[in-house]
């Protein structure tokens, strides 16, 4: 066998094995997360019904699980138990789409010390961000003055209310979970006295761990694809959006998480392989593909509320990729916003920090503060 062959299949093999170490390093940030954040984010999500407040519970309550499938599963039980109601229930939903978005831009944040790289991987995750911005403040308004989103699905869910869901197995949580477990259970077990301190040393593990694949990965791939290589691939898979789409919709449903797809991208992204115009439309796939298991197994639960809500969140993402992507002007908003914080974080790399703690965080908290004060 040809020595070139040989090196490119060593090639290859080292970064499934880099990927795989990612996709471990996200599984940990998000139990790691999720130690902290679960069961105060459960206690956020059942303070309040003003919707401008829900909104905001829902992106930190998100942003502190790191997962929007946890927060709406959460919401899910609350509002089967008559808590919150429906109505209630739909701006936290919005905003869990804002905050599931933290993910990537975290990842993004792992390539701070390479600048190059850092300007293309931090546009590449905050456009995932920028567009549901943009989605919550053409939706959220209207749905406050008609009621539309939640009418639309409560007539869906009492058309599917008796039908039997389906339950997936993503087969990249059957190979990551158990080393997943394992690592957290180790840190556990080492320290039952405070699980605050082991959660703490996972988080650090998990950023030390996503710190070098991304590293590797990057390296990696950039001498395996050639210039020639590269240009087919984007010239392929830029031309038609409608494609990059339903990848997105596929690979999330497959993989049970939007996080992963768009997590994926990012080095892909940082290395120069993919265009940020390319990621973008599979990052809309991925955003109505992560709804897809949530509406199965709401159905296998036969409750009309949890229907209701798993439908919200559908319609909310596919009718956001209808109104923004066929329109030129409109779809290439959210990709000017995040190349031109790319250009910010480039100059200054502190203000990619300020942008991530300040939307998804402190921004956040300080309007639920506030609400508390004034109520």
């Amino acid at each position: 066998m040809d020595n070139k062959i040989i090196k490119t299949i060593l090639k290859l093999l080292i970064v499934i094995g880099l990927i795989y170490w990612f996709l471990v390093s996200i599984g940990l940030l998000g139990a790691a997360f999720k130690g902290f954040g679960k069961g105060f984010a459960e206690t956020l999500l059942t303070t309040t019904n003003n919707p401008f407040v829900g909104l905001f519970i829902g992106i930190l309550a998100t942003s502190l699980v790191q997962s929007s499938s946890t927060t709406t599963s959460i919401l899910v039980g609350i509002v089967a138990s008559g808590v919150i109601t429906i109505e209630n229930a739909i701006p936290v939903i919005m905003g869990a789409n804002i905050g599931t978005t933290v993910t990537n831009t975290l990842v993004s944040l792992a390539h701070i010390t390479r600048r190059e790289e850092f300007k293309r991987a931090i546009a590449g995750a905050t456009v995932h961000d920028f567009f549901n911005l943009i989605c919550v403040a053409i939706i959220f308004p209207l749905e406050l003055m008609t009621g539309f989103l939640q009418k639309t699905a409560m007539f869906m869910s009492s058309q599917f209310e008796s039908i039997g869901g389906i339950k997936f197995t993503s087969p990249l949580k059957m190979v990551t979970k158990p080393t997943i477990n394992y690592i957290k259970n180790m840190f556990l077990d080492l320290f039952e006295a405070s699980h605050n301190l082991s959660y703490i040393l996972i988080l650090v593990v998990s950023i030390i761990i996503m710190y070098f694949t991304l590293f590797g990965i990057v390296k990696v791939m950039k001498s395996l694809v050639l210039d020639k290589t590269e240009t087919v691939l984007n010239n392929i898979l830029t031309k038609g959006g409608i494609v990059g789409i339903f990848a997105g919709i596929i690979f999330t449903i497959i993989v049970q998480s939007s996080s992963i797809t768009t997590s994926l991208l990012i080095p892909m992204i940082a290395a120069g392989i993919v265009t940020i115009e390319f990621a973008f439309p599979v990052t809309l796939g991925a955003n109505i593909g992560t709804t897809g298991t949530a509406i199965l197994a709401s159905l296998a639960t036969g409750n009309i509320a949890a229907i209701t809500i798993a439908f919200v969140h559908f319609l909310f993402n596919f009718i956001g990729v209808v109104i923004i992507y066929p329109i030129k002007i409109f779809r290439t908003i959210p990709i000017r916003l995040a190349k031109g914080l790319s250009e910010l974080a480039f100059k200054k790399r502190r203000y990619a920090i300020f942008y991530v703690t300040g939307v998804f965080f402190i921004l956040p908290a300080l309007m639920i503060l506030i609400s508390k004060l004034f109520n």
